[in-house]
Formats: structure tokens, sequence, C-alpha cells
């Protein structure tokens, strides 16, 4: 049974669009692939893990492709492939610059066919534990009614995405609206461990301007395909495809220590030359390859084609989460799995473009078939929310107090007087 705050496709996933990494071309390797992601990460990621990410790439593009995925081919149906941040071969493959959209399009067409449970406008608010203090079912809680029940569950599996709706430091973001570190939040109180938790990346190209869609996302896709990114003097100042880190350390520096920045009337942005792109790939080449961004900026009379945009930094992606093993399973709660964003130590300290679709098949599917299988030899014992209570004495006895109600569930946008 799947249960989902919001409606079943309501992710994170749906506004990815760059695309999805593999080590699938002559000139490539997993070994390759996994010196890219390993150094991007800062040398932080748990290598077991990185190393089924990377080695398992190439067989889930083509699942997906099997499934009905539409990715971008030559004609005589070769994959296309471009270079993303931090990458030294092209591995990118993309459905235009709707990747996420598409993959999810084709997962969740597969879901309803096979006629699987879904449980929508229903939030998790607490996981249960049996009196052996393994992972049996969660508290759920019906959105609109407040209504709550009981799910019992031999395994289950934390797939609640990012965190990019608490606006860390005030940053916009590019998340959709329920992701609220949910996950992070029930699974550390149930006893879990947390790995890297303080390791939020921002990607570097949030839109800035106009304010409508401040903080959307500008793929990454656009600076593969030849963008340049360029300060208010029009001086290039870096290197356009950096790892997302140092890009948009670069831009917030160029916006406020160097005073480099363009002054949007809603704060500091830089260019980024979008025309660029049919300078070096031909006149069409916006529309054929990235034509969500032409028309989310065209909706406000901005022709990306003819005329540069302005971004900035854009809280998008929970580096860090839920400490887990090779077979998805926390490392702690036993009968816990977890998939996506909300696990921690795939990427590292920061991750590459590409890798987050990648995450979400590879450890969705080793979550779904280990879960499944350990589902099997699982006797429940006494259903208990006892942690509940050692997590309230563990907070008291160091000394924090306070009101705020957690999982925080939706972000409160309503203005207070």
């Amino acid at each position: 049974m799947i249960v989902t705050k919001l409606r079943i496709g309501d992710a994170n996933t749906m506004m990815a669009e760059g695309g999805i990494q593999a080590a699938d071309k002559p000139n490539d390797s997993p070994a390759i692939h996994y010196l890219d992601a390993f150094g991007g990460g800062h040398f932080a990621a748990k290598p077991e893990l990185l190393a089924k990410l990377v080695c398992d790439a190439p067989e889930a593009i083509q699942w997906l492709n099997g499934l009905g995925v539409e990715f971008d081919k030559a004609p005589d149906g070769t994959m296309i492939t471009t270079h993303g941040g931090g990458t030294s071969r092209k591995r990118m493959h993309a459905a235009k610059d709707y990747s996420g959209a598409e993959i999810m399009r084709t997962l969740r067409d597969e879901v309803l066919n096979r006629g699987i449970p879904v449980v929508d406008f229903t939030s998790a608010i607490e996981l249960i534990l049996d009196d052996k203090g393994n992972a049996a079912g969660a508290v759920l809680m019906n959105m609109e009614t407040q209504e709550l029940t009981v799910a019992r569950a031999k395994t289950v599996i934390i797939a609640t995405g990012g965190a990019g709706r608490m606006h860390y430091q005030g940053f916009p973001t590019s998340n959709h609206y329920g992701a609220t570190a949910d996950g992070l939040v029930l699974a550390y109180r149930a006893g879990a461990k947390l790995l890297y938790a303080d390791t939020l990346q921002y990607h570097p190209t949030g839109a800035a301007f106009p304010q409508q869609i401040f903080g959307a996302l500008v793929t990454e896709k656009v600076r593969s395909l030849g963008a340049k990114l360029v300060n208010r003097d029009g001086r290039v100042f870096m290197h356009p495809l950096e790892t997302r880190d140092v890009a948009a350390a670069s831009i917030i520096r160029e916006c406020s220590d160097r005073g480099e920045g363009v002054d949007t009337g809603n704060g500091k942005a830089v260019w980024l030359d979008t025309p660029m792109i049919e300078k070096v790939g031909g006149e069409g080449t916006i529309e054929k390859r990235i034509p969500a961004m032409m028309r989310m900026f065209a909706s406000y009379g901005i022709d990306i084609r003819k005329e540069p945009i302005l971004v900035y930094p854009t809280l998008h992606y929970q580096n860090g989460g839920i400490d887990i093993n090779v077979t998805g399973m926390s490392s702690c709660v036993e009968n816990l799995y977890v998939a996506g964003e909300a696990v921690g130590g795939i990427h590292g300290r920061n991750r590459l473009m590409g890798n987050s679709l990648l995450d979400i098949i590879v450890f969705g599917r080793t979550a779904g078939r280990n879960a499944a299988v350990k589902s099997k030899d699982v006797s429940l014992g006494s259903l208990t929310l006892e942690h509940i209570a050692r997590f309230d004495k563990e907070r008291k006895d160091a000394g924090i107090v306070t009101d705020a109600v957690s999982p925080k569930l939706l972000p409160d946008y309503r203005r207070h007087k």
C-alpha cells in the first residue's frame, strides 16, 4: 500500500528537469561515474552505497526504457547524452527538460495498472514499533478531516522526499509543498541514525525574476547546452559546469561580497546567457531540448532564445538523511527501509546533477524488493509507541523546550499580523 501526503505523483521528482545519469556509453564506465560522484560529494559518500548506485545505473535506464519512458534518442535509436556539472563524460539521459515528469508518468501508470492500493491526502505522523523495537507500521492522519488511523505493516518504506519547504536560511525553494523533512523526523524519533543532516544543496540557478516564479528551478541542462553565467558587467565569472555547491557559492559571492550582481527589485541576481545556446547548438535548440524552460519564461513575456534570464541559488536538495545499508534498510531500526531523498550517505555532502533521479530508481527498487522478501518472514510483536515517550524524556533531559509540532506537514504561508 502507498500512502501519500498529497496526491500520487506530487513530489520533487515531477520537477526534476535535467536528466538521469548512467555510464552506458563506450567511453564511460561505472568506475568513472563513481570517481566523479565521490569527488563531487567531497569524498563523504558511503562507498558501498555509491558503488551500488553507479553499478546498477545502466540496468535502471534499460528498465525505465522498457516501461516506456520517452528518453531523447538519435534517429538510429541511440540515447542522446549530455554533460552535467562535475561529470567527466556525457552520461546524462533526458526526456527533453521534463525528465522527472516523464519518469513519474510512467511509474504512476504502472502503479495504477497493477492495482496497487494508493491512499491520497494522508500523512504518516508517527512510526509504530513492535515490542522488539522493529518497524511495524505507522499512525496516519487524513489531511482533510484530521482523522487518525493505524496501518500495521511487516515492513515499512520511507520515501518522503526532501526538506525545501522548511526554507532554511530564508532561501526560496524549487521543492513541492509537501517537502518538509517528515521522514527524517519520524525515523529519528523511532531510533534511526541520521547522516549529514546538516548538508543541503542549493541549486545554483533558481529563477530570480519575475517574482511570480522566484525560486523555480532553471535546470542545469541550460548550462550544459551552452549558456554562461554572467555578472552585471557582462563578465563570465566561473565555469558554467562546476559542481553545484561551487557554482552556488560563486553566484552568492558575486552578488554579495563583490557587488557584481544585478538588482532585480527583489534582491540581487546574475544573468544566465540563454541566447548563447542557439549560437552554440543552432536555431531551434532551445525549443527542441528545453521546451518547458522556454514556456515557463514565455508566459511572463520573456523569450529566452533572444534575451538572458536572471538567476540566484534556490534550496533544492536534502543531501543528508536516514542512514541505510545496501539492502535499503535502516542501520538501526529493523524492517524500516528508506528510498530517495530521505536517504543520507549516497551522495556524500554534495550531489551531482542526474544522480537523484538515479538514486530513487536504484534504491527504490532495492528497498521494494528487499522489503517484500523480508515481510515473508516477519512475525509482528505487540504494537507500541513507547519510543515517543523515550524521545520526549530525552528532549526534556536535554533542556529543549518548544511548542513546535513535528513533523511540520505543510508550510504556513499565511500573513500573520
